[in-house]
């Protein structure tokens, strides 16, 4: 079977007032998938599943979401949901057929506003990666506290890496860390964080102003649909996802062990897995 890393392009779409969006595009006759990052993270973090996928015949867009990655940072500080939402229909509308939503956290927001807000068209199947319509409880915090943690970035690769392990204790640690580089970049001769400072004090998502929204949203999803939660979730408890059921009846919940809120990075095969058999019966590729 060809490598799918050898289809890989790095595409540009405008999104939401020109703003620029890199987007990772493994191109096939398949049926399209868009992959949406959480917040803090970027199109890289999906890298084994966009693989998978490719694998499987899908059309893969792998996205940098605004003020993160290689996507443009926003002048006007505009991260808000209407902002994501757009940016999203921008790329949908670069692919150009229905495609398939799989996002994670803040990129799950994102999918769920398109899949449940006028026009709602475009939208073969939706994935939402332990997000749920639900303002998340205390989980939250502590990912804003590690997104603020040094403003003043890092001397070092391993400064960086320690950063990160201590965050996530119950990762092993890789021993060569060079691949935190994609999520980091050289300013002013120290390594910064890949996101916008003012994603965490601009309009960023909006669940918190407007709870209601998305449940209007999800309400009116038509779309086939799987919730995927990892059982040790910080942010998605087991009433959350059975309050997203009912106001998507026909969804379909997943539960990854030994997973937290980063299902993907936390068990990336099984993951992976649940979201391909979705998929075969849902849109198949």
């Amino acid at each position: 079977m060809a490598d799918p890393e050898g289809a890989r392009r790095l595409e540009l779409v405008s999104g939401a007032g020109g703003l620029q969006l890199a987007v990772d595009r493994w191109p096939s006759d398949g049926a399209p998938v868009i992959l949406l990052h959480g917040g803090g993270q970027t199109r890289h973090a999906w890298g084994e599943t966009a693989a998978a996928l490719a694998r499987q015949g899908y059309d893969v867009s792998s996205m940098d979401l605004r003020g993160h990655g290689d996507s443009g940072w926003c002048a006007r500080r505009d991260y808000s949901l209407d902002a994501f939402r757009d940016d999203l229909r921008a790329v949908m509308a670069a692919v150009g057929r229905p495609a398939v939503l799989v996002g994670a956290s803040m990129g799950g927001i994102a999918a769920l506003a398109v899949a449940g807000e006028p026009p709602r068209d475009g939208v073969r199947a939706l994935v939402l990666v332990d997000i749920t319509h639900q303002p998340p409880a205390g989980g939250a915090s502590r990912i804003g506290s590690f997104m603020s943690a040094n403003p003043e970035g890092f001397a070092t690769l391993e400064e960086a890496a320690d950063a990160v392990a201590a965050y996530l204790p119950h990762r092993p640690r890789p021993k060569d860390p060079s691949g935190l580089m994609k999520n980091l970049r050289l300013r002013d001769g120290r390594l910064h964080w890949h996101w916008d400072p003012d994603f965490l004090g601009g309009t960023s998502s909006d669940r918190k102003s407007d709870p209601d929204r998305l449940a209007r949203a999800a309400r009116s999803v038509t779309a086939p649909t799987l919730l995927v939660r990892g059982d040790e979730s910080e942010i998605v408890s087991p009433a959350d996802a059975e309050a997203l059921n009912r106001l998507i009846p026909h969804a379909q919940v997943v539960e990854i062990r030994g997973a937290r809120h980063m299902v993907a990075g936390d068990q990336n095969t099984v993951f992976g897995s649940a979201v391909i058999d979705f998929l075969t019966n849902a849109a198949p590729a």
